[in-house]
């Protein structure tokens, strides 16, 4: 390379700013800047909220909504609350489980959404209706509670559960072994109509008494305790 050329090239690269050795001056808060992450939106509007979670393929934990937006947990909440109050009179509605939330149809568009999709949800059988309440009302419970409650093995009856995702696993137990904790998922909200857990309706007294007993686990069950317990519980479920 001749001396021109290096001349012409020294000539070319200052007029980009850059010199052999210094690195180049970068806008800390420009979208792509070199040492940090895409400057975030900052904002979290009803719209916007309503938005990501239509298109969105599963639900979204508030945490994952806060990241995407560059809001706080506040804000996020705020917002959660603003659309599930716009959305209680629409067709369409706002679902919390835990964390997570998402778009759901309104129940009372049930039966024609049935009809379009050709056929209404598969019938729950007995023991799966007994398991599914007690499920709902004790979670997170193990196997074992299921069973004790019961009075009969459940094994079989949870899997059945479990793969109809109206019974989801939530963890483990610190209990010996480890045992499975299952409780209820977004597809029983949807099922039964509800936007929380915390719509489960009461349960009478002694039927509660039944479900709830300190250290039950332990003892023999009661005679007839599940048949009782979730009879009560399907019924207000209205899946009896």
């Amino acid at each position: 390379m001749s001396s021109e050329d290096v001349t012409g090239l020294e000539i070319e690269v200052g007029a980009l700013g850059i010199v052999e050795g210094v690195e180049p001056e970068v806008d800390g808060d420009a979208p792509g800047a070199l040492s940090g992450e895409p400057a975030q939106p900052g904002e979290l509007t009803e719209n916007q909220l309503e938005a990501l979670l239509f298109v969105a393929e599963k639900p979204l934990t508030r945490a994952e909504i806060a990241a995407l937006a560059g809001v706080d947990r506040e804000t996020v909440d705020a917002r959660i609350g603003d659309l599930a109050v716009s959305l209680s009179a629409r067709g369409v509605r706002l679902v919390e489980a835990g964390e997570k939330v998402e778009l759901a149809t309104a129940p009372q568009a049930g039966a024609l959404i049935a009809r379009y999709v050709g056929a209404d949800a598969p019938r729950l059988s007995s023991p799966s209706l007994e398991t599914l309440a007690i499920v709902a009302y004790r979670q997170p419970c193990t196997r074992a509670t299921v069973e004790w409650i019961r009075g009969v093995d459940s094994e079989y009856t949870i899997r059945t559960l479990l793969h109809r995702r109206l019974v989801v696993e939530l963890g483990r137990s610190n209990a010996p072994g480890r045992p499975i904790l299952y409780g209820t998922g977004f597809d029983f909200l949807e099922r039964f109509g509800m936007t929380s857990i915390d719509d489960l309706p009461p349960l009478e007294a002694n039927i509660a008494e039944r479900l709830f007993v300190p250290g039950d686990e332990e003892e023999a069950p009661t005679a007839g305790a599940g048949m009782a317990a979730t009879a009560a519980a399907e019924a207000r479920l209205g899946i009896g």
